[in-house]
């Protein structure tokens, strides 16, 4: 691994301890292989000011919901390290508790919680510390004699210890594991199964020895010809692939985006022919549970549907095997499955999520595949595995509620002349968090860059449903004019616009929009016959939306009323 310290960017932060953290932090956040989205955690000690102006030793951790890449001052909480040492001694606490006294110990209300590792970082004696979850060597550790290859790797260099909860139970362990120890001994500290620790008084000194410690276990990797993936091409049936994105939100009790990874790696992955053995053991580091869940799904061909409700059976069986009867059970659908000669497939709640787990399943596989190489992937046991799934900081989110906006997780296509008609639909899809496929003939300046959107010209209707389910996974929502619903074509099989229809029949809630600056001249009796026809055509209920984006009307939704729109009112309406 290659150190990514320049010494001319280090220069601008040279007088400044909370730039050089700010800078270290994501150099490291910039390193796939080290964190993936919001993993990982730094921190630095200095003396703060609290409310009266009196010196206090102050722990500045990153908080949480941050992102090592994009970290800014602001990023980190700062924490009395008397009180983090305080509680390092306590013989237990709970999470909830502990993450209420770190938030009391703060010396800025406005700043965020404290990671859970805060504890961790203070009774380390170093100014500079950093976390990661290296890949590299997390494929050593993940093995039957894991221990003893890193032991042999790296001597009395690193401390090393036993996989154990993150929180407090892993600060209260390391802390007793180390009180009589000499930490100048050591360069570092590696945890079993879930990640690496570096520290030193110079921030320079603490990322390179995170570097050079990485680079050993890439180096070991090679030295045993363990460092080598499966490479394979897949033709993928985006008919089937709309079906399985539509069983996982069924499953799920809720739309969601499925991202389908076809690179070499993935459908070599997915094409090794023992993938069951060790596809669906377990995760590359238990926080990973957190967002992708235990394990995946892997899909038989044929007969996908069956694969993921057995998936779903299996996680309820999982659940009532190891809950204690205060927990409240997720969803019992996959975040990602290993679909055999196609290659992997990501699920999320949006595009974003859906990426993310796309990233996480992409490590995993890389991992798994060196740990198979050095004897055998061997996770962390599905106990713990829970434990860290159902960590009852997670549960209290949910108790809390999410708040969802109307379109989360549906995938839009737009197909209209208008242009500027056209680019607001768009917008206020996007922001309703749709994922969105739209026909432009020049790219709106404004959208260009929006991650859920893909942006298609001199395309079919056909090619730009099938655009969507390439990126997304399928089709929801057709929003047209009235060229659509003027076509012969939607009741001829062989035609492109049947063809594309039948994507959407496979959709959540499907549904047609047309937006007309003039709805009057389509004959409500045609409506309703047009609608009725579709259901029976298609075999599936289509919802038909007339909406008059002139005058801001709801022409006809079904057999509800005309009434008053705006019109963000009328693409809400389309949600229903």
């Amino acid at each position: 691994m290659n150190s990514r310290w320049n010494d001319d960017e280090a220069r601008n932060v040279a007088n400044d301890l909370i730039g050089l953290r700010v800078y270290t932090s994501r150099l490291l956040g910039q390193e796939p292989d080290l964190v993936l989205h919001g993993g990982g955690n730094t921190s630095v000690k200095t003396q703060k000011d609290d409310f009266f102006g009196n010196p206090v030793e102050t722990l500045l951790v990153k908080g949480s919901g941050w992102d090592l890449r994009t970290i800014e001052e602001g990023g980190f909480a700062p924490v009395a390290v008397n009180t983090l040492h305080s509680l390092a001694k306590l013989e237990s606490l709970s999470d909830s508790e502990m993450v209420a006294q770190q938030r009391m110990a703060m010396l800025d209300p406005n700043a965020p919680n404290a990671s859970v590792e805060a504890i961790l970082h203070a009774i380390i004696p170093y100014r500079f510390v950093d976390h990661t979850h290296a890949d590299a060597v997390l494929a050593i550790s993940n093995t039957s004699d894991g221990e003893a290859r890193i032991r042999s790797l790296y001597g009395n260099r690193f401390i090393v210890i036993p996989y154990v909860m993150p929180g407090f139970a892993l600060a209260r362990l390391v802390y007793e594991t180390t009180r009589n120890l000499d930490w100048n001994d050591y360069e570092g500290m590696i945890l079993m199964n879930h990640g690496v620790f570096t520290f030193s008084d110079d921030g320079q000194a603490s990322y390179e020895k995170m570097i050079q410690l990485v680079t050993e276990a890439e180096d070991y990797l090679e030295r045993h010809s363990a460092n080598a993936v499966s490479k394979d091409s897949s033709e993928v049936s985006l008919m089937e692939l709309a079906r399985i994105r539509k069983t996982v939100s069924e499953i799920r009790g809720a739309p969601v985006v499925a991202v389908l990874d076809q690179s070499p790696q993935a459908a070599g992955y997915a094409a090794i022919p023992d993938i069951k053995r060790f596809g669906a053991a377990g995760p590359l580091t238990p926080d990973h549970s957190i967002l992708a869940k235990r394990i995946p799904a892997i899909i038989e061909t044929d007969n996908p549907t069956s694969s993921l409700q057995e998936y779903a059976s299996g996680y309820r069986t999982y659940f009532d095997r190891n809950a204690n009867g205060t927990q409240k059970c997720l969803d019992l659908a996959p975040r990602w499955a290993i679909w055999p000669g196609c290659g992997i497939v990501s699920f999320g709640a949006h595009y974003k999520r859906a990426t993310t787990i796309k990233d996480i399943a992409a490590h995993t596989a890389k991992v798994v595949q060196s740990s198979e190489a050095l004897g055998g992937w061997v996770p962390l046991n599905e106990r713990d595995v829970f434990d860290v799934e159902y960590w009852e900081l997670e549960q209290a989110k949910l108790k809390s509620g999410n708040t969802t906006l109307p379109l989360q997780g549906k995938i839009a296509l737009v197909s209209l002349q208008d242009a500027a008609l056209a680019e607001a639909t768009v917008q206020s899809l996007l922001d309703q968090e749709a994922a969105v496929v739209a026909q432009f003939r020049e790219s709106p300046e404004s959208m260009i860059d929006h991650e859920a959107l893909i942006i298609v010209s001199n395309a079919s209707l056909l090619g730009s449903t099938e655009a969507a389910v390439k990126a997304f996974g399928g089709i929801d929502l057709l929003i047209t004019d009235e060229r659509l619903f003027s076509s012969t074509d939607l009741f001829d099989r062989e035609s492109d616009l049947a063809k594309a229809v039948s994507y959407l029949a496979l959709g959540i809630e499907p549904k047609i929009g047309i937006l007309s600056n003039a709805p009057g001249s389509i004959d409500p009796d045609s409506i309703n016959a047009t609608h009725n026809r579709l259901s029976e055509f298609y075999n599936t209920p289509i919802d038909l939306v007339i909406a008059d984006t002139k005058n801001g009307n709801t022409l006809k939704t079904l057999n509800r009323p005309l009434r008053e729109r705006d019109f963000n009112s009328i693409i809400e309406d389309l949600s229903r």
